[in-house]
Formats: structure tokens, sequence, C-alpha cells
């Protein structure tokens, strides 16, 4: 089992969070992982983008080369696109629908959506809007996890283990409000399927 994910967004989206949920999870499930991150300017809405890799034996390298990542999982849909370079021809993007506008020419997002959704392996969904309906507008990112937990080969027990690790310390309320994103994301994602 061999899986490499870009996760992209912008800061202050959880993309190391996000990270952190599926490489403990990993770890739980008993697999090896690397994780390389860049942070850009993420106090200010900047790109932020990790490398994850994932895999049932050793992992040599922690950045994923051109054209062989397995997923793009991304909180922001322009960012998705900005690292199509890396996915594989039969590779997943999955990427929320609500934009985060930090620039002035930003496209219009219909037609970001558009190009996302054109790929032969796509699910958009709007992160944002479950976690509201959740109360928990802060968990959009692991509604993301969940969307793309189908793909991931590691059993939900084991992120909803990598959950309670990243948010335990913030209470049993923070951890079951995510816990109930990750599944409306699974949800949604399995209905798509």
């Amino acid at each position: 089992m061999k899986k490499d994910i870009i996760l992209a967004g912008v800061g202050g989206q959880g993309i190391l969070s996000v990270a952190a949920v599926i490489g403990l999870a990993a770890l739980d499930y008993g697999l090896e992982i690397k994780q390389s991150e860049v942070h850009g300017m993420s106090q200010r809405g900047g790109a932020v983008v990790s490398h994850l890799r994932i895999s049932d034996s050793t992992i040599h390298s922690d950045l994923i080369p051109e054209g062989t990542a397995d997923m793009i999982l991304s909180v922001e849909p322009l960012e998705a696109l900005r690292y199509l370079n890396f996915l594989k021809k039969d590779g997943w993007i999955i990427s929320n629908t609500k934009p985060f506008v930090n620039i002035p020419d930003y496209p219009p997002v219909e037609k970001i959506l558009e190009e996302i959704n054109s790929l032969p392996n796509s699910l958009t969904i709007n992160a944002d809007g479950i976690a509201k309906a959740l109360k928990s507008p802060r968990s959009s990112n692991i509604v993301m996890v969940g969307a793309a937990s189908p793909y991931l080969d590691i059993p939900v027990e084991n992120i909803e283990n990598g959950i309670r690790q990243i948010f335990g310390r913030k209470g049993e309320t923070v951890v079951e409000l995510n816990i109930a994103a990750l599944h409306k994301g699974r949800e949604f994602a399995l209905g798509e399927k």
C-alpha cells in the first residue's frame, strides 16, 4: 500500500492539522509516513502545501515527484489547481468549493470548479457549509478529511484516533465535533461515489 497526497490551502485553513490527523491515523494503523510542508505566508492567507507520503514499506523521500500523487486534498479550490502537475493520471482531486479570495484578480469560482469537475476523478464538497451546519465552522478542514477518507485505505476508526490525538487537549466537545465533521464529509463522499 502506498499513498502520496498533496495537501493544499491557504494560511489559517488548518492544512497542518489535516496532515497531522491523517499522519497519526496512518501510524495508528501501522503504516510508515513522511511529511514535508511549506508554510508560505500563512499569517497573511498565503499558500500552504504539505506533501504526505504513506506506505506499508520504507519511504525514502518526503517529497512527492511531479505526476505521481494519488490525491490532491485541497481546502481551497484555486489552490487545488495550483498542484495539478503533481497528480498522476488516475489520481483523485478532492476540493472544498468555498474560495478564500486572497488576491484581487481571483478567477470566478464557477470556472475553477468547472475545471476541477472536468477531471476524471474529482470530488467537490461545500465543507464550510457542512461545518457551519454542525455549528463548528472551524472543522471544515476535518470535513475535507472525511471526504478523502474513502480513498485513503485507512480505516475510519484510525482517523478518529488521529482526531482524538490532535484535538484531545481541547476537550471532549471539540473532539466530538471534529469526529462528527469527519463522518459528514465521509457520508458526502460515499454518496457521490
